[in-house]
């Protein structure tokens, strides 16, 4: 039997191209779309700037999608830290995930970062990924539920 060339071809490549990466979302969005209407993806970021230089030393960014808050990056450091200012701003990204609409937020930490912090905060872990990023480590993953008026 002949070989067809009727199936597309593909390649394995090491491109960091980001126009590859936005094509595949984007059809992924527009699949998505049929099943739970548009994405609605607004960046959020909540920062902690040097009040001198202007310089930005912490804080968090991330993306509002489909009602739920995703916390992509959280870091202050550690002269920041232990006195409530990380609580105060994911407390200040959550809000305003409220205020766009949404349920929830979650989010991913490795087991060497922040979990008791994030528990503390009322996130509660649904998924563990073990020996990442390196063996004896873990990923964890978050999430909470936003309580209804």
């Amino acid at each position: 039997m002949p070989a067809t060339t009727d199936s597309p071809a593909f390649e394995v490549t090491a491109d960091g191209d980001p126009a590859i990466g936005a094509a595949l979302l984007q059809g992924l969005f527009d699949h998505n779309r049929a099943f739970v209407g548009p994405d609605d993806t607004r960046p959020l970021a909540v920062l902690v700037r040097d009040p001198a230089t202007g310089a930005v030393r912490g804080g968090l960014n991330g993306r509002t999608r489909y009602s739920w808050l995703y916390v992509d990056n959280f870091f202050l450091p550690d002269d920041l830290r232990g006195g409530g200012l990380g609580a105060r701003l994911l407390a200040a990204a959550e809000a305003e995930a409220r205020a766009r609409g949404c349920i929830g937020a979650y989010l991913d930490t490795n087991s060497f970062q922040a979990p008791a912090f994030y528990e503390k905060q009322g996130y509660v872990r649904f998924g563990t990924l073990t020996d990442y990023p390196a063996p004896g480590q873990a990923k964890l993953y978050y999430a909470k539920r936003f309580a209804t008026a």
